[in-house]
């Protein structure tokens, strides 16, 4: 699926990233999951971890699990929908799976 394989392109722009697939989704991983897709036959359910609260109107749901690890989810339907914002959130997702949001964390306190 075209629309799969810019995901993968574009969360691999930002570092090595292992694809895993699993029982019910595809998720990418670093040091640890940072985004996850099911599949369907018309479109691709997803979500990102983020180490904060995004808006977007392109967002299905968002759920907050702890202040830096927030859950966004999203339909994509055609490769055209992997545009420069979906980019933007896989990048910041990236730095979440990465945990690098942890090393600012720990400068800042």
């Amino acid at each position: 699926m075209a629309t799969f394989r810019k995901l993968v392109a574009a969360a691999r722009r930002n570092g090595p990233v292992s694809v895993l697939p699993e029982k019910s989704r595809i998720a990418f991983h670093v040091r640890m999951s940072f985004a996850a897709f099911t599949l369907k036959k018309r479109w691709i359910d997803g979500h990102v971890v983020l180490a904060r609260r995004r808006e977007s109107a392109r967002f299905r749901s968002v759920q907050v699990f702890s202040p830096r690890n927030v859950l966004h989810t999203f339909r994509l339907a055609r490769p055209e929908d992997v545009d420069d914002e979906v980019v933007g959130w896989l990048r910041e997702a990236y730095d979440v799976g990465a945990q690098r949001h942890l090393v600012r964390s720990q400068r800042e306190a």
